[in-house]
């Protein structure tokens, strides 16, 4: 008995001190690249300071970017639904306003990135249904905040009095990019 437990004992010392530990290593890599988010706040209702004075609102919009050292990013705005039954049908429109001159117009303010970078703002800009216009471009190495950056969009529609009595709507599509 004393014979088989001084066995187990030599067998068990033997078998910690032949515990062995390996180690290996890999390389962590990560590309980043410019990218770009938006965020468009809710517009409120369109409302003027006066008799035919100009119908006014604004978007609040947040942004991220990131831009590469050569690369530029911007946020563009298109009209992409015109006023509901303008137009023809007596309201305001931005393709064909029942008087010429009437414009849906913005001007639009922005937050400098805040790590590194540039943004400029755009002003008395005229929406278009055919093509993106500019609310703010950014320049190379442009990096917003964690949290995002705020910019804004102010309209100013004419108050034409040719436009019939009525609700009417239009639809704002907001782009954001980067490179």
């Amino acid at each position: 008995m004393k014979k088989i437990l001084a066995l187990t004992s030599v067998l068990l010392l033997a078998a910690s001190l032949s515990y062995a530990q390996k180690t290996g290593t890999t390389t962590l890599s990560v590309s980043i690249g410019a990218e770009a988010s938006i965020v468009v706040g809710t517009t409120p209702a369109f409302t003027s300071s006066g008799t035919f004075q100009p119908f006014t609102a604004t978007t609040p919009l947040t942004y991220q970017i990131r831009t590469t050292s050569s690369g530029l990013g911007s946020i563009t705005v298109e009209i992409t639904t015109d006023f509901s039954t303008g137009g023809t049908g007596g309201g305001p429109s931005v393709t064909t306003p029942p008087t010429s001159g009437d414009l849906l117009t913005y001007t639009s303010t922005v937050a400098t990135p805040g790590a590194g970078g540039t943004a400029t703002a755009f002003s008395a800009m005229t929406a278009s249904m055919n093509n993106a216009t500019n609310v703010a471009t950014f320049s190379a190495s442009s990096e917003s905040l964690a949290a995002g950056n705020t910019a804004s969009v102010a309209w100013s529609l004419t108050n034409d009095p040719a436009y019939k009595a009525g609700s009417y709507s239009a639809v704002a599509t907001f782009t954001i990019a980067a490179t």
